[in-house]
């Protein structure tokens, strides 16, 4: 039961996170139900992949992809810009409290502790990147293979 209740709190908490920070940023309204969704898929791809002892990386990779295709989806189904989805469905994955520790850690003067923080930043911020990257190379195969498919 406790798991139930726990998946239901991460869903939950995704979704008000996602939509909050596309309200902040002035996404249309039409669109802030499908940031939400786009969000929450993202935060719980990532978040099953680290009860299964994924790792950060190979999690926020996961995560961002997920977000990434939802976002190609939802664009072209609200005829919107990718960009309004891709934002706000991102913002669960930011590592805002390791980049945190990062900085603390450095004001207090412990060096090999912020180090280790940062690093981790730099790899969460990589995945995310190379999550959105990968996305956009496999919506391009897909539209580029039913492209010559209608040509032939």
């Amino acid at each position: 039961m406790d798991l139930v209740w726990t998946i239901i709190i991460q869903l939950v908490l995704s979704y008000v996170a996602t939509v909050t920070f596309a309200i902040i940023t002035n996404v249309p309204k039409r669109a802030l139900n499908a940031c939400g969704i786009t969000g929450t898929f993202g935060w719980m791809a990532y978040w099953t992949l680290m009860q299964m002892d994924s790792g950060t990386g190979a999690s926020s990779l996961a995560g961002a992809f997920v977000v990434a295709v939802l976002s190609h989806f939802f664009a072209k189904y609200k005829k919107m810009p990718i960009t309004i989805f891709n934002v706000p469905g991102i913002v669960p994955l930011v590592p805002g409290g390791l980049a945190y520790q990062a900085v603390r850690n450095f004001v207090l003067g412990d060096y090999t502790e912020a180090i280790g923080f940062s690093v981790q930043v730099t790899v969460v911020a990589g995945a995310i990147a190379a999550g959105l990257m990968l996305s956009e190379v496999f919506n391009h195969s897909i539209r580029t293979f039913r492209e010559r498919k209608e040509r032939i």
